[in-house]
């Protein structure tokens, strides 16, 4: 199944890989267990000469154990899920680490728009700069996004970065991650977000510091 995965660029990619992987193996034991139950059942208990059906009210304990037992163990691996599950979600959704590049992502129907703040490091003045469907990053540092929509819900999604969110008008949902392998990768929506969601399509660029650098001094030339 690991190659199903795409590759993971992403520090905390590996948390969240372990968590499908916890799942899948739950699931899958507890499919092959409850199957075998079934095709024993069917069997063992199937319609033969001289053998009349017998009427199981579950009123006995002992019966009545074939609900509760399977009930109390799905409850517990439930419970197990929830409290390996909320270290990660603490890790991708709590508190981001300190980093000086800031992102703001904005959906609109059917494009991605990229906003940097500019040598000033705030937004909303002059030398801010919106580059449509292109994220470009530096390697092995955190980068903050905040994400916003124009018009419907659409989904930001990187699949190498193990990063989904959901971009909701009138909100600004912050995220972030840290990519530790440079190269282009894909950004998709998410959310069918109407007729041309197809084409909501953009790239993340992940740099060295190097080229990062070279990068800014483009964009930003008198800084």
């Amino acid at each position: 199944m690991a190659t199903w995965f795409p590759k993971n660029i992403s520090t905390y990619g590996a948390d969240i890989d372990a968590m499908f992987w916890l799942i899948f193996y739950i699931v899958g034991v507890g499919f092959i267990i409850s199957e075998a139950v079934i095709i024993y059942a069917i069997f063992r208990h199937r319609k033969r000469e001289g053998r009349r059906a017998a009427f199981l009210n579950g009123e006995k304990m002992s019966e009545f154990a074939w609900v509760l037992v399977p009930t109390a163990i799905v409850f517990v691996l439930d419970l197990g899920i929830d409290f390996a599950g909320s270290s990660v979600w603490s890790k991708v959704k709590g508190e981001a680490p300190p980093t000086d590049i800031h992102v703001i992502v904005t959906g609109k129907q059917f494009n991605w728009n990229f906003t940097y703040p500019g040598p000033d490091a705030k937004f909303g003045t002059d030398d801010d700069l919106t580059i449509e469907n292109e994220l470009h990053v530096p390697s092995n540092k955190p980068v903050r996004l905040v994400i916003k929509s124009e018009d419907v819900i659409h989904s930001f999604f990187v699949p190498t970065l193990r990063l989904k969110q959901d971009a909701v008008p009138g909100r600004e949902i912050p995220a972030w991650f840290e990519a530790t392998a440079t190269g282009e990768y894909e950004i998709a929506c998410a959310e069918l977000c109407g007729y041309g969601h197809y084409t909501m399509r953009g790239f993340l660029f992940v740099h060295s510091s190097e080229d990062y650098a070279k990068w800014l001094a483009e964009r930003w030339p008198s800084s």
